[in-house]
């Protein structure tokens, strides 16, 4: 049997003719299913499609259509986790295409120093950051478009382009 790794909060809590309706009604706590997740553990364990699909007695199909759409799932609950990172950054700035991207740690820094956060990365780090998030935004040494960044308190940075 596969045990969740994320619990909701309180879980841990539960008793356990609780936590066996919880099994019983399958993943009420993920964007998972219990399938999705065997399939997922599987797979994560070296088997094949095929060897799934024999050891569930279903298709190698089914077992394809189920991976996907558990990584469906899976992208869909990151851009979810995303978003409220977004809304809990302590830091947002609007930033204009054009600008020049050595301006952005400056700019992120300032607001910083604006809310009393200590931002513990350079800004290196800051820049290798929104890159590697939004390698699009990019061209040469100027944001390419319209773009939002947000910072939280350990100086994680995300960018959301603008429309």
């Amino acid at each position: 049997m596969i045990k969740m790794i994320f619990e909701e909060e309180g879980a841990a809590e539960m008793g356990d003719s609780e936590r066996l309706e919880m099994d019983a009604e399958g993943s009420s706590y993920s964007f998972l299913t219990k399938r999705q997740l065997e399939v997922l553990q599987m797979r994560h364990q070296g088997l094949s499609q095929q060897d799934i699909a024999e050891r569930l007695g279903t298709t190698r199909s089914n077992i394809s259509i189920l991976e996907k759409r558990a990584h469906q799932n899976i992208a869909r609950a990151q851009r979810t986790v995303r978003q409220w990172m977004m809304i809990r950054a302590p830091i947002s700035l609007f930033v204009k295409g054009g600008t020049d991207v050595f301006e952005i740690p400056r700019m992120i820094f300032a607001a910083a120093d604006e809310k009393g956060i200590r931002l513990h990365v350079t800004s290196m780090d800051i820049l290798v950051q929104l890159r590697r998030n939004a390698p699009q935004l990019f061209h040469k040494r100027v944001l390419g478009r319209d773009a939002r960044i947000y910072v939280n308190e350990n100086g994680e940075a995300m960018v959301e382009v603008a429309e």
